[in-house]
Formats: C-alpha cells, sequence, structure tokens
C-alpha cells in the first residue's frame, strides 16, 4: 500500500466520522477533504472542480426549480385531498389509496417538497378521520423513496451516478432504465408497507404539550404550531439561550423533538440540528410571515397553511409542463429523435432547463428568489463526490478494494462481488447520506467489473438502488428525518419496520438487476 492509497483511505474514513458526528454540513465535509486531496497532488485543480460543471449535477439544481414550481402552484395539493377519504375507514384501506400515487409522484418530483406538502395534510386529515398520524408518516416516507427508484430523475442519487458514467464516456441511464427494477421493488414495498406497518408502528404518542395551556393560548389567539428546521435555519450548532427565537420570530418554543426525544425541559441547553421539529405558540402573523420561509422545511399547525395565491390555469399548466418535460427527455432519447436532431441532445438536462426557466417566466415560483429554492449544500457534496471519486482512482485504492471485493466473493463470482457492493453502499448511506455513498460506491463498481471482464451496469444500477433505499434509520434519508419528528417517532420505530424493507430491497434488487442487465463479458 502506497503514501497516495493510505491517504485517501485514510481521508475517506476521516470523511465518514465526520458526516456520522454531524459537526459540519456534508458539503462542507466534502469539500475539505478535496481540497485536501488536491493540496497533497493526488487530484489536480480541474479534476477538483470537473463535479461544479457535470450535466447530472446541474439538471439536479434545475430540477429543484421544477419541483418547487409544481409545489406553490398547489397541484399536489389538490390531487391528494381528493384522494384521502371524507368520511371514517382503515388504516390498511387509507394506505392502498394514497401510497401508489405518493409513489408515482415521487418518480418525477424531488423526495422533499412530496413529504413537505403531504405530511401536514396526511396528519391533520388522520386527526379528523380517528386515526393515528403515526400509520401513515413513515409509510408516506418510504412510498417516496421507492417510487424516486424507478426513473432516472426519482432521485438525485440516480443522477450523480448519471453524470459520473457519462464523465467516463460511457452512454449513461435513460430515463425508465431503472423503471425495470425499481417498479417490482416498489409493489414489493408497498404490499410489505400495507401489510406490517399496523403492527409495527407504533400508536400516536401524546404530546407532552399541555392540553389545559394549548386552549388558555387559544383565548388569547395564539396556536400551536410545529416547524421542521431547514438546513438554512441560522441557529443550527447553537443552544436556544443563545438563539432568541422568540425576538426573531415572535413564537415561543414549548416543546422540541430531537433524535426521537421529546424535550420538554431545560430547553434552553438544548442544540438545535436540522430536522427537529419546534412545537411552537404563535399567532396568525407567525404563519403568513414563515409559512413559506426557507428556514422551516414543514410547518403545521392542525389547519392548512394557506397558500401563495394562485390562478387555477398556473396549476394546470405547472402539471403540463411537468408532463412535456418528462415526455420529451423520454422521446428525445430515441434513436430517431436523435437523427433528426443530430446538434442537439434532447435529454433530460434539455427538457429540465426549459421547463425550469418557463416556469420562472410564468412565476410559478418567485423568480427573483430562485436561489432559495436550491439545495446548494447537496449541490456541493455532489460536486465534490466527482473529485473524491477521481482520487479514489488516480491513488489506486478504488482497484485495491476492488480486489479485495472480487477474492471475497470467490465461487459466487460478479454476484456476490454484487451483493457485497449493495451492502457496503447500503451501510454508507444509513450512516451518512445518499450522495456520499454514491460517490464511495462508483469507483468501486468501475474497478470490480473491469477485474471481472464484465459490462458495468448492473453494478451502477445496483448503486443506484442501494444509495437511495435508506429504510432503517432517520439519517438515511431527509424524508425520514422530516417524518420523525413530524410523527414523534423514535429511532427504534424506523429500525423494527425499516430493516426487513432493506432486506427485502436488497434480495430483490441483487436477485434481478443480473437477470435485467447481464453480467456480458467485454473485450
Amino acid at each position: 500500500m502506497n503514501f497516495e492509497i493510505l491517504f485517501v483511505l485514510l481521508g475517506l474514513i476521516g470523511m465518514l466520522v465526520a458526516l456520522i458526528l454531524d459537526k459540519m454540513r456534508p458539503g462542507i465535509v466534502l469539500l475539505s477533504l478535496v481540497v485536501l486531496f488536491m493540496v497533497a497532488g493526488i487530484i489536480t485543480p480541474k479534476q477538483m472542480v470537473a463535479g461544479f460543471s457535470n450535466q447530472g449535477m446541474i439538471t439536479v439544481a434545475l430540477l429543484f426549480l421544477v419541483s418547487e414550481g409544481i409545489r406553490q402552484s398547489g397541484a399536489l395539493s389538490t390531487v391528494v385531498k381528493k384522494l384521502l377519504p371524507a368520511e371514517k375507514t382503515t388504516v390498511t384501506k387509507a394506505q392502498m389509496r394514497l401510497l401508489p400515487i405518493i409513489s408515482a409522484f415521487s418518480a418525477f418530483l424531488n423526495n422533499t417538497p412530496v413529504v413537505v406538502i403531504f405530511a401536514p395534510i396526511i396528519k391533520n386529515w388522520a386527526k379528523k378521520v380517528g386515526l393515528s398520524c403515526t400509520k401513515f408518516l413513515i409509510p408516506l416516507s418510504y412510498a417516496t423513496i421507492l417510487g424516486g427508484l424507478c426513473t432516472l430523475i426519482g432521485t438525485s442519487t440516480n443522477l450523480v451516478v448519471h453524470g459520473m458514467m457519462i464523465e467516463r464516456g460511457l452512454e449513461g441511464l435513460k430515463m425508465f432504465d431503472l423503471a425495470y427494477i425499481g417498479i417490482p421493488i416498489t409493489v414489493a414495498g408497498l404490499i410489505y408497507i400495507i401489510v406490517v406497518s399496523k403492527k409495527l408502528l407504533p400508536a400516536e404518542r401524546p404530546d407532552n404539550f399541555e392540553e389545559e395551556e394549548a386552549d388558555a393560548a387559544e383565548e388569547k389567539g395564539q396556536h400551536v404550531v410545529e416547524v421542521v428546521l431547514a438546513s438554512r435555519f441560522p441557529g443550527l450548532k447553537r443552544k436556544l439561550k443563545s438563539f432568541d427565537f422568540k425576538r426573531r420570530y415572535g413564537a415561543e418554543i414549548k416543546e422540541v423533538r430531537q433524535g426521537g426525544q421529546v424535550i420538554t425541559k431545560n430547553l434552553g441547553e438544548v442544540r438545535l440540528q436540522e430536522g427537529d421539529t419546534l412545537v411552537l405558540l404563535a399567532d396568525d402573523a407567525f404563519t403568513k410571515t414563515w409559512g413559506d420561509s426557507s428556514v422551516f422545511l414543514m410547518m403545521t399547525n392542525g389547519q392548512e397553511i394557506p397558500a401563495r395565491p394562485m390562478p387555477v390555469w398556473k396549476k394546470w399548466t405547472a402539471l403540463a409542463l411537468l408532463i412535456i418535460m418528462i415526455i420529451g427527455a423520454t422521446i428525445g432519447e430515441l434513436p430517431s429523435m436523435q437523427e433528426r436532431f443530430p446538434g442537439v441532445k434532447l435529454d433530460m438536462f434539455f427538457f429540465a432547463a426549459v421547463t425550469a426557466v418557463v416556469m420562472a417566466w410564468l412565476k410559478l415560483f418567485p423568480p427573483k428568489k430562485y436561489t432559495k429554492y436550491i439545495s446548494w449544500d447537496i449541490l456541493i457534496t455532489i460536486a465534490c463526490a466527482f473529485a473524491i471519486s477521481s482520487a479514489m482512482e488516480e491513488s489506486g485504492l478504488a482497484a485495491l478494494i476492488a480486489g479485495f471485493i472480487k477474492s471475497v466473493s470467490g465461487s459466487l463470482g460478479p454476484w456476490g462481488a454484487l451483493a457485497l457492493l449493495y451492502f457496503v453502499t447500503l451501510v454508507v448511506t444509513e450512516l451518512v447520506t445518499n450522495n456520499a455513498a454514491a460517490a464511495l460506491a462508483f469507483p468501486l463498481a468501475l474497478e470490480t467489473a473491469q477485474q471481472f471482464g464484465v459490462d458495468p451496469m448492473p453494478f451502477f444500477i445496483t448503486i443506484c438502488i442501494a444509495a437511495s433505499a435508506g429504510f432503517a434509520t432517520p439519517i438515511g434519508y431527509q424524508t425520514n428525518l422530516i417524518v420523525q419528528g413530524a410523527g414523534n417517532y423514535k429511532f427504534t420505530d424506523f429500525l423494527k419496520i425499516g430493516i426487513p424493507m432493506d432486506l427485502i430491497v436488497m434480495i430483490l434488487s441483487v436477485g434481478l438487476i443480473p437477470l435485467i442487465w447481464p453480467f456480458t463479458s467485454v473485450a
């Protein structure tokens, strides 16, 4: 093991530790590592910044704007309200009605806004019909994750892998390539959720906030409001006693839900984290002022938060633009279209760019505030992932680990290597984050395929599934983190229902992927 391999290996271990400790945002952690690799001469400055101009990364940024246009149009909330039964029903019937539609939406939209839109509506509806919201919020998150496995744009992880493939001169993924494996997994996953969630998910846990105190506040014109802290909340990593929340936002914190714990005492000592749910006493002005702010991921007050006024034609236009984008990108990949328009590549990047700009022109989202709707930390994480991948390849670490994977797989050959790669990627995504998992796994997939002398496509598909299918922990996927506080779930609630889900998805993936994308020998 030479110096470069050891240096990169120690750097990656340090990165994983830093991400698990959550002392800094993932983007700055990965950027620090990339700068360190550049200073050590393992990658060049050109390799360091290559990811920032990668088509896959820019497509993710454009899709943030498209998702925001759909969200602000109110089209999704209108659809989900019509799906929810007005009269009393059972958990199973309601899930059968809701979850497949949610998965379908998340196949074409960023998962986070889908959960942000649906969670308050479902929570308020469950209360009205006398059902426990805890039977629906984890299933909501899982349904969006499953739906994201079905298309190229379903999750940023798919676009990261797609971008890395293009960067290495490979063809890349088409819009519905992942559907061959994603749809069977989604069907099996939804059946599992519907069958077991009633038993494995907890009954609704009563809030520690006293009902009498809430009633007294109502008489003074205040309401109980729940907010989920976003990455742009200015008080992250700070203790409440040093961050005057009431002065800044005009609301009083009564309870903090953090990491599955409900904190009502010594609130001043609480250090705020992204994804924390705060239970507040606030007046109507609070929801009007901050209901659409980027500092809060989600807000609910037992009623519907009034949306920005939007003409009906804009709702239909937003949906029409989304449909045109999907159909256009799908048809544009056909050989006949490529022959007809040889000078223009009609791919997802092309149509996402056009759709985002048209939405801005039509003011489906406020064009003057477009930067607030893009998660820059995710983009920096993705961009740095390309440089980390280059460092693993340039140093020889990827080839070394791929050789180890090959030796461990033994007589099982590439099939065993595929299973091992899936498991390693899944562990990283459960402990850290999906995009970092993809960054680490991609060069391993490429090198492993080369060592076996087979087509790397089954290994790339495996990364897409494993890096996104994090069900067992709330930190594995942002939507899990959002519903954890909203549903007052404990960490163990995710383990109970999520570990079997992880196993189901892994078994289906390892079993089916080589049948759909065979280990074809390459020269």
